[in-house]
């Protein structure tokens, strides 16, 4: 399965951006997917997770209350909804799929797109 992360950008902070994950070669619906960011200097972390099973949910502390993770099966996409947007929520986010029904940890996941940068100004 091919990924394609879209709909990053600057925003100001307390304000509000929708993340797209398309998927090209494969169903999605099949697939664990997560959304993952990086910041310079820092790890990759996980943010928000969809299992592959019921479409249960999982969200790292740091972004529970303010993002939603949803699919859209029809158009094979997942999208990241993220509100409140804080300063420390810059980084470039990359979604992926993994074959495991639901992972937080990114060496669980085998397919990643190219990220797409979000940054958030004070």
């Amino acid at each position: 399965v091919q990924l394609q992360a879209s709909g990053g950008g600057l925003v100001q902070s307390g304000g509000s951006l929708r993340l797209s994950c398309g998927a090209s070669g494969d169903t999605l619906d099949d697939y664990g997917v997560g959304w993952f960011r990086q910041a310079p200097g820092n790890e990759r972390e996980g943010v928000a997770f969809i299992s592959s099973s019921d479409d249960s949910t999982n969200y790292a502390r740091s972004v529970k209350g303010r993002s939603t993770i949803s699919r859209d099966s029809a158009k094979n996409m997942v999208y990241l909804q993220m509100n409140s947007l804080k300063p420390e929520d810059t980084g470039v986010y990359y979604c992926a799929a993994s074959t495991f029904t639901m992972a937080t940890l990114p060496d669980f996941y085998e397919y990643w797109g190219r990220g797409t940068q979000v940054t958030v100004s004070s």
